[in-house]
């Protein structure tokens, strides 16, 4: 790269005479000093000036200045630089996105590649700007990249303002109970879907609160939800009620046929008062086919589904069966308060980190493994498939990739912003998911972050299936 500025004034940029105008006064000099024949008086004088300055001048108007060398060289260098980390960004991007697709159990760090997607989008979009104001053709190349990796900019931040704020103002206007759902309301033939973790609804000590307040609060809510379905996990239910609670938690019984609905409850332990832990799905739809979908020895984490036969209806024109999914899926098993020891204290670190690598690793191979079965079922369903559930995991992770391969995310295709689910010290963290498979048409999803009864905020979408 080679700076030059041209010079009017002489040889250097100060104004003083070049070095070819001293030469040439140095030579006429000698040359009036020599022994040849030499002119005299006020002509000769005018002749010599006449030829000392003319050729100083056109002399310092053909020789060019360069900047000084180690001006170029700082220059050059540090465009190169910007360009290199411009290539590496692409380059971590690109890795980044294929550890999403790498199984915990065939290389399970990874899982730790796929949590740098959002940085390396964001180095991305921040060298994009940096060249827009230097370089537009290299500009392009942090900018194309963005485009082809859009979708994975909406799984974490997604960015549909127009229809979010159409859904909230319409939910503003038409639900002013004590449930607003911020939806579209009145969409003929629409399925509304309500996917919560309720925590077995506060009823151990450490979490109830005074006259189950808060148990209450919550069955309530659900019962009088507008939701056409719930996919609930963590469940918890007492069929005949309990002495020590009286009969505050026959839950299937208030969310089943005391809000007419349909219920199944896939129960995976039942303790010795008879109370029923597990997954459930609430339906307003008769239920006709049901399953359990175990992850080897049925434990709190598993899948169920059921078959919904839909009537005919104003919007949907002839009667259908639809498959609704609902999963929860291995926690991390990661105390809050070993994490937060791990990252403020050089002691928590030491004394915590190994333990929560260890089981972030085991919970991440086997969130793999159900990913697999699950989607193996998903895929053989008969009938439309709307899935929703518990998936311990983030956006940019295996199991979010791979379903979202096969299936459309409810809140990346319509929401706004981060839609955090998780109510705890962990903020920003999306770990309940709902999707639809490619024959639903995905109108609105809302996190419902007024309702505390949880460390789970519950999630609401909306669905219309597409005719044949």
């Amino acid at each position: 790269m080679a700076l030059v500025f041209d010079e009017f004034e002489g040889g250097r940029s100060g104004g003083r005479p070049g070095r070819h105008g001293r030469a040439r006064r140095g030579g006429q000099r000698d040359r009036s000093q020599g022994s040849g024949p030499q002119q005299q008086g006020p002509a000769a004088h005018k002749v010599a000036l006449f030829h000392s300055e003319g050729g100083a001048g056109r002399a310092a108007r053909r020789r060019p200045t360069k900047v000084p060398l180690p001006l170029v060289k700082k220059i050059v260098v540090r465009r190169s630089f910007a360009f290199k980390i411009t290539l590496l960004a692409l380059a971590w991007l690109v890795l980044a996105i294929a550890c999403e697709r790498v199984p915990a159990g065939t290389w399970w760090p990874a899982v730790f590649g796929a949590l740098t997607v959002p940085g390396a989008l964001l180095l991305t979009a921040a060298l994009a700007l940096y060249w827009l104001r230097r370089n537009w053709r290299v500009a392009l190349l942090p900018a194309v990249a963005l485009a082809l990796c859009w979708p994975h900019v909406q799984r974490g931040l997604a960015l549909h303002w127009a229809g979010a704020r159409a859904n909230f103002d319409q939910g503003t206007a038409t639900n002013q109970g004590p449930n607003p759902s911020f939806l579209p309301e009145a969409v003929p033939g629409a399925l509304r879907l309500l996917s919560a973790n309720v925590r077995i609804f506060n009823v151990y000590a450490a979490l109830r609160d005074p006259d189950f307040a808060s148990s209450k609060g919550f069955i309530t809510w659900l019962a009088e939800s507008p939701a056409d379905v719930l996919c609930l996990q963590e469940f918890y239910n007492e069929p005949r009620g309990s002495r020590e609670n009286g009969q505050v938690f026959r839950s299937a019984e208030r969310l089943g046929p005391g809000s007419g609905r349909h219920g199944f409850v896939s129960t995976s332990l039942t303790n010795r008062i008879g109370a029923e832990f597990g997954l459930a799905i609430f339906s307003r739809f008769p239920i006709v086919r049901r399953g359990t979908i175990p992850f080897g020895k049925l434990s709190q984490n598993h899948a169920m589904w059921v078959d919904l036969a839909r009537p005919a209806a104003p919007g949907r024109p002839a009667a259908d069966t639809i498959r609704v999914f609902n999963l929860h899926l291995q926690s991390m098993s990661l105390a809050e308060g070993d994490i937060v020891d791990a990252s403020t204290t050089k002691a928590g670190l030491r004394d915590k980190a190994p333990g929560l690598l260890r089981r972030f690793r085991n919970g991440a191979v086997a969130r793999a493994r159900q990913t697999d079965t699950v989607l193996a079922r998903v895929r053989r369903s008969p009938y439309p498939v709307l899935l929703a559930g518990d998936f311990n995991d983030l956006p940019y992770s295996y199991p979010y990739d791979q379903f979202a391969g096969a299936l459309t995310n409810a809140w990346a295709a319509t929401g706004l912003g981060l839609g955090a689910t998780y109510h705890g010290r962990l903020p920003g963290l999306r770990i309940d998911q709902q999707f639809a498979g490619p024959r639903w048409q995905v109108l609105g999803c809302r996190v419902h972050r007024e309702i505390l009864w949880s460390d789970h905020f519950p999630v609401e979408g909306l669905y219309r299936l597409a005719p044949k």
